[in-house]
C-alpha cells in the first residue's frame, strides 16, 4: 500500500507532465493552420509577451503578419478551447463520480441541451443586458442548464435515491425534448437560424481575447472550487448511506454540485455552444491512468480534458481546409463510438 508521501509524489508528478503536456500542445496546435507558421517562431512570438522574457526575444525577423494571426486569432482560440475542454472534462468526472456511473456526461444528462435552449431563447428574443459581469446569452444558458439539471433529478428521484438508468433515460430524453423545442424555434424565427445552429454544433470559431476575458476568471474559480469536493465524492464511491454515517450530507453537496456544475456549463456553452462526449471520454480514459481518487482525478481530467479540446479544434478548423467543421462533430465522431462501446461493456447491469 503507498504511503502519503509516495502518493503525493506520483501525483504531483502526474501533474506536472500533465501540465507540460498542455504548455506543448497549446505551443504545437498554435502552429497549425492554413498560414504555415513554425513551432520555434509561435514560442517566440508567444515569450515576447510576457513581462521580463519577452525583453530578451527578438521577433524582428518574424512577419507581421503571423505575429497578427498567432496573437490576435489562435493562441485566445486555443486558450479558450483549454478553458472549455477542462470545463467540460471536470464536470464529467465529477458526475461520474457522483452517480457512480462512466457514462454519466454533461451532454447526455441533458445539461448542454438546457443551455443551448437559454441562449437560443435569448438570442431570438434579442435580449441584451448584463449582471454580475455575465452576458445575457451567458444567464440565458445558466437559467436553461439549472432547469434542465433540477428537471432530470426531479425525475429521476424514486424514494430520495437517484438509480443511474433511470437518470441516463431521464437525461437523454429530456436533451432530445429540449433540443426539438430549440429545433422547431429555429424554423419558426430563420432569421435567428445561423445563430443557433451555431449553439447546436458548438465552434470556437471568431472568438478572441473578449471572449477569453468574459468566461476565465468565473471559469476558473468555479473549477477550483469544485475541486474543493474531490473528498465528498470520495467517500459517496462507498455508498450513499455510508456517505451519511461519515457526515456526508449526501441530497445537500448534490445539489451544491450541480449548481456549480450547471453554472460551469452554461458558461462554456454560451461561448462554444454544444460540444458533446468530452466530460464522458475523458475522465474514464484517466480514470484508468489515475485510479478513482477525485483528490486526483478531476484536476488531471481537467487538464487533459483542455488537451483533448485544442486537439479536436485543431482538426475541425483543418481537416478540410480552407472549410471549418463545428468542433461538436469532431468530438462526437470520437465520443459515439465511445458511448456505444460503455454501454456494450456495461450491459449487464443496466
Amino acid at each position: 500500500m503507498e504511503t502519503k508521501t509516495i502518493k503525493k509524489q506520483k501525483w504531483s508528478f502526474i501533474v506536472i507532465v500533465t501540465i507540460i503536456a498542455l504548455v506543448f500542445s497549446i505551443i504545437v496546435f498554435s502552429t497549425i493552420g492554413s498560414a504555415n507558421i513554425k513551432a520555434t517562431d509561435t514560442l517566440k512570438i508567444v515569450l515576447s509577451t510576457i513581462p521580463l522574457i519577452g525583453e530578451k526575444v527578438s521577433i524582428s525577423d518574424i512577419p507581421q503578419s503571423y505575429i497578427t494571426i498567432i496573437l490576435n486569432i489562435r493562441i485566445p482560440r486555443v486558450l479558450i478551447g483549454v478553458i472549455v475542454g477542462a470545463a467540460l472534462a471536470g464536470v464529467g468526472a465529477v458526475f461520474q463520480g457522483m452517480f457512480k456511473n462512466p457514462m454519466a456526461d454533461p451532454y447526455v444528462i441533458g445539461i448542454s441541451s438546457g443551455a443551448a435552449l437559454g441562449a437560443g431563447l435569448v438570442i431570438i428574443f434579442n435580449i441584451t443586458w448584463t449582471a454580475l459581469g455575465m452576458t445575457s446569452i451567458s444567464m440565458g444558458a445558466f437559467f436553461g442548464a439549472i432547469l434542465s439539471t433540477f428537471l432530470v433529478y426531479w425525475i429521476s428521484k424514486v424514494k430520495n435515491k437517484v438509480p443511474i438508468t433511470i437518470l441516463l433515460l431521464s437525461g437523454i430524453a429530456v436533451g432530445q425534448f429540449l433540443t426539438a423545442i430549440l429545433s422547431f424555434l429555429m424554423v419558426i424565427y430563420t432569421k435567428d437560424m445561423t445563430k443557433i445552429i451555431y449553439w447546436t454544433l458548438g465552434s470556437f470559431s471568431g472568438k478572441g481575447w473578449e471572449h477569453l476575458v468574459s468566461i476565465s476568471i468565473p471559469m476558473i474559480l468555479s473549477m477550483v472550487i469544485l475541486n474543493f469536493f474531490s473528498k465528498d465524492l470520495n467517500i459517496m464511491l462507498l455508498g450513499e448511506e455510508s456517505a451519511q454515517n461519515l457526515g456526508v450530507d449526501v441530497e445537500k453537496t448534490k445539489i451544491i454540485i450541480l449548481i456549480i456544475c450547471s453554472f460551469i456549463i452554461s458558461i462554456a456553452v454560451s461561448v462554444s455552444g454544444i460540444i458533446g462526449f468530452v466530460g464522458l471520454i475523458v475522465p474514464h480514459i484517466v480514470r484508468l491512468i489515475v485510479g478513482p481518487d477525485h483528490r486526483i482525478l478531476i484536476p488531471t481530467s481537467m487538464l487533459v480534458g483542455g488537451i483533448f479540446m485544442i486537439f479536436a479544434d485543431t482538426l475541425a478548423r483543418t481537416i478540410i481546409s480552407p472549410t471549418e467543421i463545428p468542433v461538436g462533430i469532431i468530438t462526437a465522431l470520437f465520443g459515439g463510438p465511445f458511448f456505444i462501446y460503455l454501454l456494450r461493456k456495461s450491459k449487464r447491469s443496466i
